[in-house]
């Protein structure tokens, strides 16, 4: 049987990841997840993220739903989006570590993946990821050196470290190869549920960039 693998991507966590080691989050989801599972048979790709407030920027908001449109057309790709909330006068995420965790924690338990990678180094989910390993299922972490709690490393069964090297490839920005797509079951194309046509999304949720694109920098809201 094949190995069944789910991302849990934390969307804010690693576009601040992107942004603070390489100045840039152009990232193309398609060739991540792809590289992420390698061989092994995807069953869902999902992505967390807050939602945008439209009072607050209008021009961000704008740019966050033309990528989350665009995202909600792709086959095997789920959104989560939480919202915002004041804590003693700061803004602050609300509710999005919940969503993954609990996602995290119910699709082991309906026996939905045999090996989740959580992208992510927040320790706020080593309980969850216990709680996982202990009904049989493997945990790995996609982390960045120095962005990870030394918690959730400890867990991990496999880790990927999300270095320079790792992204060789990955961005959007700039002319990418037409790459062979991993096999589905059946003979068909693995979907990686992150890709429409021939198109990649950065990882902060600006609107789509063609591949191939010219080879300039983008200025992207920080959401």
């Amino acid at each position: 049987m094949d190995e069944r693998v789910a991302i849990f991507i934390d969307g804010s966590n690693l576009y601040h990841a992107l942004k603070d080691n390489f100045g840039r989050a152009d990232l193309s989801f398609a060739e991540f997840a792809r590289k992420l599972c390698g061989e092994r048979y995807l069953f869902r790709t999902y992505y967390y993220n807050v939602l945008q407030e439209p009072g607050k920027s209008a021009e961000g908001h704008r740019d966050q739903a033309d990528f989350l449109d665009a995202l909600r057309r792709v086959p095997y790709l789920e959104l989560r989006l939480g919202g915002t909330k004041l804590s003693q006068g700061v803004t602050v995420e609300k509710g999005i570590d919940i969503m993954l965790a609990t996602d995290l924690v119910n699709f082991a338990w309906k026996n939905a993946y045999d090996t989740a990678i959580l992208v992510s180094g927040d320790a706020d989910f080593a309980y969850a990821v216990r709680v996982v390993k202990d009904m049989g299922k493997h945990v790995e972490v996609a982390h960045f050196e120095s962005n990870v709690s030394k918690d959730l490393m400890d867990l991990a069964d496999t880790r990927h470290l999300l270095n320079r090297d790792f992204f060789k490839g990955l961005w959007a920005i700039g002319p990418v190869g037409r790459r062979r797509r991993p096999r589905r079951r059946g003979g068909l194309p693995r979907q990686t549920g992150i890709e429409v046509a021939s198109q990649a999304f950065p990882v902060d949720g600006t609107a789509p960039i063609p591949i191939p694109a010219p080879a300039v920098e983008t200025t992207s809201p920080e959401w």
